[in-house]
């Protein structure tokens, strides 16, 4: 399937890629397009908008699309879930939520920064929302233990 958003991706338009890929469809393909083409190009190319006013896939209340994603195609992986508030926090500017959302933006925003090219942009993406899952799942309890000063 084919999916569509709007150009310029940040935390959502990374995060919903990476979990529509890992979780929903393998095969999707993501087209950036400017904010007034999403839809008028949606019909045209046979492609689901999302994280846009107005698409069934897209912010609710306090939450963002990843939240929609996860609750629409009934994913119930804890470490999702987590992702989610991270994710709505970075999203939302409510880095009161997780303390990872803090650093997730300031990422995301880096990124963006450094790299102008929408698909370049989400294949780096993809490689931190899998590093941040692979932490979620497996390792979150690790903790940093070096310490150069003793």
């Amino acid at each position: 399937m084919k999916w569509i958003t709007r150009e310029k991706p940040k935390i959502d338009r990374i995060a919903c890629p990476w979990l529509i890929k890992k979780f929903v469809d393998k095969d999707a393909e993501f087209i950036y397009v400017s904010k007034e083409q999403v839809f008028d190009k949606a019909k045209q190319l046979d492609a689901i908008p999302y994280d846009i006013p107005g698409a069934e896939y897209s912010h609710y209340g306090d939450e963002c699309t990843f939240d929609f994603i996860v609750k629409k195609h009934k994913l119930y992986d804890p470490a999702l879930h987590q992702l989610a508030t991270i994710i709505r926090g970075a999203d939302t500017d409510r880095f009161d939520l997780a303390p990872q959302a803090a650093g997730l933006w300031a990422i995301s925003a880096g990124l963006s920064y450094n790299h102008k090219d929408d698909h370049e942009m989400l294949g780096i993406g993809m490689k931190v929302y899998d590093a941040l899952y692979s932490w979620a799942k497996f390792v979150q309890q690790e903790k940093h233990t070096w310490n150069p000063v003793l």
